[in-house]
């Protein structure tokens, strides 16, 4: 996972950054239009609804140590679903 930002705001809405989800597997990413600005909670809500629900949560995510990845909820969300939360970058 990580954060494309400072891109253009689209036409429709105020987007103005997206989260890039890559299954390393299948090689195939998720590009998630969002805001730069986006919450813990906001980004866990883009998750759960633009690739969990869809996907599954996956045993374990690499992702770019952005301070959202390393909140609190995100613990608390791998462990309600009893996933490791290695903190490492590829």
């Amino acid at each position: 996972m990580s954060w494309v930002t400072e891109i253009p705001s689209s036409r429709d809405t105020s987007y103005n950054a997206s989260l890039v989800v890559v299954d390393r597997y299948k090689e195939t990413p998720i590009f998630l239009p969002c805001h730069k600005n986006e919450t813990a909670m906001d980004t866990a809500l883009l998750l759960w609804h633009g690739v969990i629900s869809h996907t599954g949560l996956e045993k374990n995510i690499i992702s770019d140590r952005h301070p959202k990845f390393t909140y609190a909820l995100w613990t608390n969300i791998h462990r309600d679903f009893r996933n490791k939360l290695p903190f490492y970058k590829e």
